[in-house]
């Protein structure tokens, strides 16, 4: 088990994943994308991580001005939560299209 410590670490890194790749967990999960459920056990995947190192390397290569997040195509190879976000940003993709039809009408 983890500790209090630890999860919050790994809940920081996830959230910084996440907006770095254009997610926005809490958005997420008031649109019911994301559960409270998945995102806990989200964040014990991301604790169980072994290169938590080389991801705060990977997350500070796209720090960019004023503390907002270049954006990145995709999480690293190395991400327990690739897929979760891969799964997200598709959602935010077929969102947008929605939209955009929408829009068109």
């Amino acid at each position: 088990m983890h500790g209090r410590k630890t999860l919050n670490r790994h809940a920081a890194l996830m959230n910084r994943m996440a907006q770095t790749l254009g997610v926005n967990l809490t958005e997420m999960m008031l649109q019911g994308k994301l559960g409270g459920d998945d995102w806990r056990a989200a964040v014990v995947r991301c604790s169980d991580c072994p290169e938590p190192t080389d991801c705060l390397h990977w997350l500070s290569e796209h720090d960019g001005e004023n503390g907002h997040a270049t954006a990145a195509a995709e999480a690293p190879d190395y991400c327990t939560n690739r897929e979760m976000m891969a799964r997200l940003r598709a959602a935010l993709a077929t969102d947008q299209v929605l939209a955009d039809a929408e829009g068109e009408k």
